[in-house]
C-alpha cells in the first residue's frame, strides 16, 4: 500500500464526466466508485482530503432556473440501497447505529464546532464528500423524493434535521 491506503495495483483516478474520483485497478482494468476490499480507510481518508478536496475552488456558475444547490452528509447502514462507500467497502452498522452517528454529527454542526462541508469530507458515505458534500444544482425529480422535499423546504444557509431515504440517513444543507 502507498499513501493512498489502496491495495496493490489500485489507484485513484478522476472521472471527467462526473467530476469525481474513482478507483482503478491497472492490472485487471477494473474501475469502481467504492474502494476495493483491503483498503486502509484511514489512510484513504487522509489522502482524499489532501488530494481530492475542492474546498479551495469557488463556483462562478449561475443558478439554473427551477434548481437549487445543496450539500449533504450521508451515513449509510447495512439496510441502505448500496451498503458500501468510499470509506468502507462493506457497511455493517445497523440503522440505529447510523442514527446515533448522524445525530452526533448534527449536534457538532449545530453547535458551530464544525461545518457540514468540513465534516462531510471525512465522515460522509457519499462520493460527494470530496466536494464538501456539494451535490451541485438539481431540480424536482432528480433526487429521491424524501431528500428533495427536505432540500426544497430549506432556506439557503439552513440545515435539515435527519432525513431518511433508501440510501441512508442524511443531513442536508441548502447552499443556494
Amino acid at each position: 500500500m502507498d499513501d493512498t491506503g489502496l491495495p496493490p495495483n489500485w489507484e485513484v483516478r478522476h472521472s471527467n464526466s462526473k467530476n469525481l474520483p474513482y478507483y482503478f485497478n491497472a492490472n485487471d482494468k477494473v474501475s469502481r466508485w467504492e474502494p476495493p476490499t483491503d483498503t486502509d480507510t484511514e489512510k484513504l481518508k487522509k489522502y482524499m482530503a489532501i488530494h481530492h478536496s475542492t474546498s479551495s475552488r469557488t463556483s462562478s456558475i449561475t443558478r439554473p432556473e427551477g434548481k437549487i444547490r445543496a450539500a449533504h452528509l450521508l451515513v449509510k447502514h447495512r439496510d441502505s440501497r448500496r451498503p458500501a462507500s468510499w470509506r468502507e467497502s462493506e457497511i455493517t452498522r445497523t440503522k440505529e447505529e447510523a442514527m446515533t452517528i448522524i445525530k452526533a454529527h448534527e449536534q457538532k454542526i449545530r453547535s458551530g464546532a464544525v461545518s457540514l462541508g468540513e465534516l462531510a469530507m471525512s465522515e460522509s458515505d457519499c462520493s460527494s464528500a470530496r466536494k464538501r458534500g456539494d451535490l451541485g444544482y438539481f431540480g424536482r425529480g432528480d433526487m429521491q423524493v424524501e431528500f428533495e422535499d427536505a432540500a426544497f423546504g430549506l432556506q439557503p444557509g439552513h440545515m435539515s434535521s435527519v432525513v431518511e431515504t433508501a440510501s441512508g440517513l442524511h443531513l442536508i444543507e441548502r447552499l443556494e
